[in-house]
Order: C-alpha cells, then sequence, then structure tokens
C-alpha cells in the first residue's frame, strides 16, 4: 500500500458564506523522488465545516488505488469524527447526533465513509496558523479558492 500524507484545510468569509477548501497530497515514490500536487475549490453558499471535510474528501478522490493516508488536518470536527467514530456512529442512529440534534453535513459525510472504506487513514490534528508550513500552505488554498 502506498504510504501518502495529505494536509487539507477549509475556509469560509462568514459562516455561512462563500467559502474555499485546499488539500495537499505528498508521496515517495520507490525511486526516492518526492510527488506533491495541490487541489483547490469553493462553493459561494457554504460553513467552514462542509469546507474542512469537502478538502479531505478532495484530496482521497484524488488518489488511484488504495493507501495508507497520513491525513493532518486543524479542524477538530474532521479529525473527531472520524477517530472518535462519531461520524460512523451518527450515520448508525440515522444521522441524529443526539435523541435531539441531528448530524449536519450528510452528504459530505456519507461520502467520506464510503472513501475511509478504501484508504487506511490515521488522522493527525495540527493547530492552525502555528507555523506548520503545510498547513499554512493548505490554509492558503482555501482562502484563496473562497467562493470559485
Amino acid at each position: 500500500m502506498r504510504e501518502v500524507i495529505l494536509y487539507t484545510d477549509g475556509a469560509c468569509s462568514g459562516n455561512p458564506g462563500p467559502g474555499g477548501y485546499g488539500a495537499i497530497l505528498m508521496f515517495t515514490d520507490s525511486n526516492g523522488e518526492t510527488h506533491r500536487k495541490e487541489f483547490s475549490g469553493g462553493e459561494p453558499g457554504t460553513t467552514n465545516n462542509r469546507m474542512e471535510i469537502m478538502g479531505v474528501i478532495k484530496g482521497l478522490e484524488a488518489l488511484k488505488t488504495p493507501c495508507a493516508v497520513d491525513l493532518y488536518s486543524d479542524s477538530r470536527y474532521v479529525v473527531d469524527a472520524i477517530d472518535k467514530g462519531w461520524a460512523i456512529r451518527w450515520q448508525k442512529n440515522n444521522w441524529m447526533r443526539n435523541k435531539k440534534d441531528p448530524a449536519l453535513n450528510v452528504d459530505l459525510w456519507e461520502h467520506l465513509l464510503e472513501l475511509l472504506k478504501i484508504h487506511k487513514v490515521t488522522c493527525h490534528w495540527v493547530k492552525g496558523h502555528a507555523n506548520n508550513p503545510e498547513n499554512e500552505r493548505a490554509d492558503t488554498l482555501a482562502r484563496e479558492a473562497i467562493g470559485r
């Protein structure tokens, strides 16, 4: 299984409002050569959390074969929903977070959960705006894509 590093971020101007996502995929091939691909996009009316999830989806969708992915995100919402099994629990509970509150972004979570069945994803939370060059670049890509 190819080992891949994925950095993602989402941004919104207003919440809701126009938003963007950024994703950076990196891997080293068998010759020791490092490869890098950047993705970004946006939506005119969205939320920050939707863009955070979209960054992960777009990064994983770009992989042509099942991979071992180290996912780096500054979104506790994304990292905890995956690592703590929240998204799976919401799905099992008919997309309810608890007895009263429905889960949000169900369409994106459904898609992401399918991608997580293909790839072995290990989540790493990184503090945003803390001089992590790849996280900063993903943030720049997301901000530049707002509303695109």
